[in-house]
């Protein structure tokens, strides 16, 4: 791992020219005495790195200084093809892999174009963290170690013990075989089977990993899109899902069937507001879809549906004709 941090550091003075040991340990994920110390492993190698002291000091390569690097790595040539989306490569404990791909992809175009291309890539932002309406998109976070773990007995192909938390259980170790990585959301699956039933896991709610020896017993191939939607359909289909029949108006339909699973029939009333039967998740996903869409959209069924949001309701309007306590 040392030696590919080295080549970093070296990628990244020759296209920044200039950098302080804080600014090269920022975008080294390490310390400052870590990259003082490689600064030293290198001009004990004969790279000529020098130091310029001062405010706007920092380490440099002597100019006209260039080496042959060696190429990508297995897990940079991963994290390039995941580099499709950047969250992507997050989620998959690939992110530093990708920063350290992306600066050899760099280095490697001719001098011409490397100011090009840094100038075009300013100019282009694939999936931000947050939408128009500056709600964050906030993708979980999966320790570097079991994502690292998760990932390599994927593309071995060994079989995976876990240690699981689903929702509302105490955490239990799981023997699985691995299938695919599905990130989505910002949330990141890892799909298995287990005593050769099909399951799906929160790589979030993985506590702890262990890569086995022994062989997965899966397919050579894999459709995983196909196996993706599969196990989808069928969650949206099972559990503790509610239907409600709601009226809602035209302008925040969208907003109404982006949240909920599947639309079972639509039809339009006639002051023009339209009537649907949705599905959701659960009691919970239910009440809550409804009561974002304010006086836009009324729960016409379950009854349960409609005497929470009341309830809901009143105890807002008592809590606000209170006094404030001033």
């Amino acid at each position: 791992m040392r030696g590919d941090r080295l080549v970093s550091l070296v990628l990244l003075l020759r296209q920044h020219g200039r950098m302080s040991a804080t600014a090269l340990a920022r975008e080294l994920e390490v310390s400052t005495r870590t990259v003082l110390r490689d600064i030293e492993a290198l001009s004990a190698a004969g790279v000529p790195v020098y130091a310029e002291r001062g405010r706007h000091g920092g380490f440099a390569l002597l100019p006209g200084f260039h080496t042959e690097l060696t190429g990508l790595n297995h897990d940079e040539a991963l994290a390039l093809l995941v580099a499709g989306s950047r969250r992507g490569a997050q989620a998959f404990g690939l992110g530093p892999a990708l920063a350290s791909a992306m600066r050899k992809v760099i280095d490697a175009l001719p001098e011409s174009y490397r100011a090009t291309a840094a100038g075009a890539a300013q100019r282009l932002l694939i999936d931000p963290e947050t939408d128009l309406l500056a709600r964050r998109l906030t993708a979980e976070e999966v320790p570097d170690a079991i994502g690292a773990e998760v990932r390599r007995a994927v593309l071995a192909g060994h079989r995976l013990r876990i240690r699981y938390a689903a929702a509302d259980q105490a955490p239990k170790w799981r023997t699985v075989d691995p299938v695919g990585l599905v990130t989505a959301g910002g949330q990141s699956y890892l799909l298995a089977t287990r005593s050769g039933a099909d399951r799906t896991y929160r790589l979030s709610r993985i506590l702890a990993a262990e890569e086995l020896t022994e062989p997965a017993r899966r397919p050579d191939r894999v459709d995983l899109d196909r196996a993706w939607q599969e196990r989808s359909t069928r969650f949206r289909t099972g559990g503790d899902q509610v239907t409600v029949l709601a009226r809602v108006e035209p302008a925040r339909r969208a907003d109404l069937v982006g949240t909920a699973l599947a639309v079972l029939a639509e039809e339009a009333d006639a002051d023009g507001r339209l009537r649907l039967e949705v599905t959701f998740q659960d009691r919970r996903h239910a009440e809550w879809a409804l009561w974002h869409l304010g006086t836009n959209a009324e729960a016409l069924s379950p009854q349960w549906l409609r005497d929470s949001l009341r309830d809901r309701g009143t105890a807002i309007a008592t809590r606000y004709g209170e006094s404030s306590g001033k």
